[in-house]
């Protein structure tokens, strides 16, 4: 196993990279950091970076708690650091928001750390009990494929391994691991499935998990096929993010289909069978219309057909009415951005020496502008910005800033800025810049309400 972990990460190039392991202290992220730990004194992978991350779910109190100390030590104790965060209380406790919000704090991880992949643990069994689920809720040869060993950033090393085997290894070097009780509750469908239907369907056929990850490789390899074909079709009927509708409508109903299909996924969207023929169906009712309808694809997104362009768009909220906008602030006063009054006025030593400095996550600074001065822009992020953090010497992407701050990602494009350029100085909630910082004595007060 562990030759196996040495030659997947030479396959990708990843042996003297900065990798981020999902690491939930089960058996399987267990195992995956232990052999990681033991390939780290190998000469070529000497410079590889191993950052654990581990999500706490915050589903199970005091376990969590337990089980994310666990954790922590582990890491510490094979030489790695540990990053970690704890969802929100009020946060939906499903399946699939819980995984929404992992793999969302795998990214910010990655994004932190600049790293080059993302490591889980998946196995074998966990693309036997996934190809199931989805062949009972109904799917198409996309499905089939199972867990990909490589998607975007996210790498899965031990795919190929059983998960007998990474209970055989964690017995052998006396390991650990934490026992989520929640792994035993059949009320969640995939523990069903692991616990009830696979053990009753290898009573026919025992090999069914050697049989079922084969389908999932024929069905990979097929697709691969399909994919080549759509990817000429797709150069012809898109335009940027949009569907030509007069292009796609020569199309047959099965390619249709498919492209619908494809597009839904690359939005981050999984879904079935039945999800898809309705979004068809709309479509089709649309295509032919000079004014367009929308369809919901999700909270925050609508899908929209006419007679001219398929495409998607975000659906009609506070945030977007200003999320273009932008003001330039060229001396105090108070200026209203996006349903919010910004308030920038003078440092006025005789009423004001007595105030406190705001914390960095209030909506209210004290500073210091007599070496950037005005003018200023007050708007949204955009790609590219910039910020010297508080108490930091040079830059640091606005991006990765945020990531540090715990800045959810929904909320990151609901900030206000105050810049110049590309160079963010307060970063509303989140902090200010160095370069305004109070060194000697305030020149302003920053206030939004």
């Amino acid at each position: 196993m562990i030759d196996r972990v040495k030659d997947f990460l030479k396959k990708y190039n990843l042996q003297d990279k900065t990798v981020i392991v999902g690491f939930s202290g089960g058996f399987d992220s267990m195992c995956l950091l232990d052999i990681l730990s033991k390939i780290k004194n190998d000469g070529d992978f000497s410079k590889l970076r191993v950052i654990a991350a581990h999500f706490n779910h915050n589903w199970r109190g005091e376990e969590a708690l337990r089980e994310q100390e666990v954790c922590r030590l582990f890491a510490s104790s094979k030489g790695f650091e540990f990053y970690t965060r704890t969802a929100d209380e009020n946060a939906k406790k499903t399946e699939l928001d819980a995984r929404i919000a992992r793999y969302d704090f795998f990214e910010d991880a990655a994004d932190l750390y600049d790293a080059e992949a993302v490591l889980t643990a998946h196995n074998k069994d966990d693309n036997a009990e996934t190809v199931l689920y989805r062949i009972i809720k109904g799917t198409g040869i996309v499905g089939l494929r199972g867990i990909a060993e490589k998607r975007g950033i996210f790498y899965r090393p031990l795919l190929k391994t059983l998960r007998s085997e990474i209970l055989e290894y964690c017995n052998q070097y006396n390991l650990a691991p934490n026992n989520d009780s929640s792994n035993s509750d059949t009320k969640y469908k995939r523990n069903y499935l692991r616990l009830n239907v696979i053990p009753a369907i290898e009573q026919i056929n025992p090999e069914f998990k050697d049989a079922i990850n084969k389908l999932a490789y024929n069905a990979y390899n097929e697709n691969e096929i399909i994919k080549e074909y759509l990817d000429k079709i797709r150069a012809e009927i898109f335009e940027g993010e949009q569907i030509i509708t007069q292009k796609y409508k020569k199309l047959s109903t099965p390619v249709k289909l498919r492209i619908l299909y494809d597009y839904i996924l690359s939005l981050g969207l999984d879904y079935d069978s039945k999800k898809v023929q309705e979004i068809f169906d709309f479509v089709e009712t649309n295509i032919n219309q000079r004014n367009g309808s929308t369809h919901s694809l999700a909270s925050a997104l609508w899908l929209y057909a006419d007679d001219k362009v398929i495409e998607t768009l975000p659906k009609k909220n506070h945030f977007q009415d200003f999320s273009k906008q932008q003001i330039i602030i060229e001396k105090e006063g108070s200026y209203s951005f996006g349903g919010h009054i910004l308030t920038i006025r003078k440092f006025d030593s005789d009423i004001d020496s007595n105030l406190k400095f705001p914390n960095s996550n209030e909506s209210k600074a004290i500073v210091d502008i007599s070496g950037v001065r005005f003018p200023f822009t007050l708007r949204t992020r955009k790609d590219g910005d910039i910020i010297s953090p508080f108490g930091m010497q040079g830059t640091m992407k606005l991006k990765k800033y945020l990531n540090s701050k715990g800045i959810a990602r929904h909320d990151r494009d609901r900030m206000i800025m105050l810049c110049k350029e590309s160079e963010v100085f307060w970063a509303v909630g989140a902090g200010i810049s160095s370069k305004i910082r109070v060194t000697n004595k305030p020149t302003h007060i920053l206030e939004v309400k």
